[in-house]
């Protein structure tokens, strides 16, 4: 099997396992506890949190762990909204993650005011369509760093020099492992990012809020995470998230240099494809593309019977009849983004597996086509 499907999920790597271990077994304590055991729980939270403060450029004050890119998306937006002075008005862009676009939908159901800002073809906001939408009484600005989807790169630092001293979310899930996440450099005030999507288990993840910005809790209770989300951590999976980012980063050229050869082979070998989301601001993974005349999930079970493991699109939708949010926006007709397949990969992955799946590729819209290979 060649798998490449890295933005749906990860495998769990050996050295955020063996980091975790000793808090899956022996260090077992409750972080909460006033003892020996509990202060040795303790104090690898507070190692990890510093850790993911390191790699964000924050201090670990500004740092909380979550259960994942979705919760850190919905308390970051809801949690800024709910606690912000200023208005009732938020902005995304629309090829948002379903977690940033129900979360501003259900803001919607309970008074605020929704701008959601167009994208242009290759999915990229432009600076000139925030500056427009932005008004006195806008509450929170919330535009991802890179696309699930199709890979684009969003120009986040101009975005948030043009929101001025509004507050500014980025969902990094995509992002993280691959670009530069200082938030000091970004300027955002709020970031979300996800375990499993390098290398960490499933079920943890990181929002970092800055300092000085207002923000209301969702979950209560105990206390914990400085007041910002209550409830027991978990302690392992803040180990394994802290050594997953430590460890993603490094340079991404070879894996840009693989990722466009897979990008030139397939255009020039099948028949009708395109590229989908920005030629080249794109994720240094992500290769996205669209097969008009054909059927997507036609063309995902040719290739897996051959061994390739990808996906049409955001795993969150997995399933769904509907095309996709993220194509429709950038302007494909209904039908031709059903015929999406995006493969995405990691550093380790293999050229020759790349080779090898655009010619599985090529044979299985042969197959679907019925014009033979």
């Amino acid at each position: 099997m060649i798998y490449l499907d890295e933005a749906a999920t990860t495998p769990l790597s050996r050295e955020v396992l063996e980091a975790m271990w000793p808090y899956l077994s022996t260090e077992y304590g409750n972080p909460s506890s006033h003892h020996e055991v509990g202060d040795a729980a303790r104090r690898a939270l507070d190692q990890a949190r510093a850790d993911v403060a390191e790699v964000l450029g924050a201090k670990a004050s500004e740092i909380t762990f979550t259960s994942g890119g979705t919760e850190s998306d919905n308390a970051a937006i809801k949690g800024i909204a709910l606690a912000a002075p200023r208005g009732k008005h938020i902005i995304v862009s629309s090829i948002e993650h379903p977690a940033v676009l129900a979360s501003a939908e259900w803001l919607g159901r309970i008074g605020y005011d929704v701008t959601v800002l167009d994208v242009d073809h290759e999915g990229v906001v432009a600076p000139e369509t925030l500056a427009a939408a932005l008004r006195p009484d806008t509450t929170l600005v919330s535009i991802q760093y890179a696309n699930n989807e199709v890979g684009s790169i969003q120009p986040i630092a101009e975005l948030v020099a043009i929101a001025g001293d509004v507050p500014f979310h980025t969902d990094a899930v995509q992002a993280a492992g691959w670009l530069d996440l200082d938030v000091t450099k970004l300027g955002v005030q709020a970031m979300s990012i996800s375990g499993h999507k390098i290398g960490a288990p499933k079920g943890i993840g990181v929002l970092y809020i800055q300092r000085r910005t207002p923000f209301e809790p969702l979950i209560h209770g105990g206390g914990q995470e400085s007041g910002r989300r209550s409830g027991t951590e978990n302690v392992a999976s803040a180990v394994g998230m802290s050594t997953a980012l430590r460890s993603a980063g490094g340079s991404p050229l070879s894996t840009i240099a693989k990722r466009d050869d897979f990008i030139r082979d397939v255009l020039e070998k099948v028949p009708g494809a395109q590229l989908t989301g920005h030629p080249t601001q794109r994720l240094p993974g992500s290769a996205s593309f669209v097969f008009p005349g054909t059927s997507g999930e036609a063309i995902l079970v040719e290739l897996e019977s051959r061994g390739i493991v990808c996906s049409s699109g955001s795993a969150c939708a997995a399933g769904s009849d509907e095309p996709s949010h993220v194509l429709t926006a950038m302007g494909y007709d209904a039908e031709v983004a059903q015929t999406a397949v995006r493969f995405t990969f990691g550093r380790s992955t293999k050229p020759a597996d790349l080779t090898t799946a655009a010619a599985d590729l090529v044979r299985a819209v042969a197959s679907v086509t019925g014009r033979g290979a």
